[in-house]
């Protein structure tokens, strides 16, 4: 995996959970990182199983709005659990 791709793995992280923060609260840099990321899994998983397949346009914003959506799925089932 080469540097560029990293970068944007954290980009999409740190923008995801910004967004889910927005939505059901939460805040920091490595919050927002770990949270997109989890989330990017967990959308990606989701979207696949529901056979849900986005295009809004741009790659970029896709994986965005994805790992956004499973950011706040992984931070409800944190809160339901804890």
């Amino acid at each position: 995996m080469d540097m560029k791709a990293i970068l944007i793995w954290v980009a999409i992280g740190i923008l995801a959970g910004w967004l889910a923060s927005i939505v059901v609260g939460g805040g920091g840099l490595i919050r927002y990182l770990i949270t997109g990321l989890i989330g990017a899994f967990v959308g990606g998983f989701l979207f696949k199983v529901a056979g849900i397949n986005l295009n809004l346009g741009n790659t970029f914003v896709n994986e965005i709005v994805v790992a956004a959506i499973g950011a706040v799925v992984v931070v409800l089932l944190a809160r339901l659990i804890s």
